[in-house]
């Protein structure tokens, strides 16, 4: 049993729908929308109004009966539930395409998430700059990460490359590390994995073209 006073942890697919709420009730403050109820939501989104209602309920924020919720307080409980009130600092390793596609992607900063700086082990990238962050070399991440304080680890290294540059991060004082390699990761416990499986999700996408093509 947890202690009392603890707060559940949030079902996976709740988490991935949150930020879609996010987007949709800024939007909506944006258009000058005050309150919105779960139906409204679930309109918009396409989904069923009780699974609206129990993802919001995941944040502690409680309704008014048939007004809703103020956007403005629902905004700031998912923000607050998702950790996105407040900056969160990341180091990425791999400074190739995808790492530097991730640098300049300006997005980050809706989410509080500044890439403080990358790293890499190739002589043409070490030392250059991308999007204003200085390159690095990967022998220089374990006193950035103790001067930034970052706590996340971006990898955007080559597969064979993911575990030994992991244990680094690992020793460097990263306790998350969103993982964009493809590669299964050992951690130790209580270090987090999240891992971003470009293939599995193209995977679905031409399976449905070609379900869809040949209807």
């Amino acid at each position: 049993m947890p202690p009392a006073g603890a707060r559940k942890l949030a079902p996976e697919p709740s988490l991935r729908r949150l930020p879609v709420y996010l987007r949709l009730l800024t939007r909506l403050d944006a258009e000058g929308t005050r309150t919105v109820s779960c139906t409204a939501i679930g309109r918009e989104l396409g989904l069923d109004f009780t699974q609206v209602r129990k993802d919001l309920s995941c944040t502690g924020i409680v309704g008014t009966p048939r007004v809703g919720y103020r956007v403005d307080e629902l905004i700031a409980a998912i923000q607050r539930f998702l950790g996105w009130h407040r900056r969160t600092d990341a180091l990425l390793v791999g400074a190739g395409n995808l790492g530097r596609a991730l640098l300049a992607y300006e997005g980050f900063a809706q989410y509080a998430l500044r890439i403080v700086a990358a790293f890499d082990i190739d002589p043409s990238l070490v030392g250059t700059e991308v999007a204003g962050r200085p390159v690095r070399h990967l022998d220089d991440l374990p006193d950035i990460a103790e001067s930034s304080g970052a706590l996340v680890g971006i990898l955007t290294v080559p597969a064979g490359q993911a575990q030994s540059v992991t244990y680094t991060m690992v020793l460097s004082g990263i306790r998350a590390v969103w993982n964009f390699t493809g590669a299964r990761l050992e951690v130790p416990r209580g270090v987090l994995v999240e891992d971003v499986d470009l293939g599995a999700s193209l995977a679905v996408l031409t399976n449905r073209l070609e379900q869809a093509s040949t209807c």
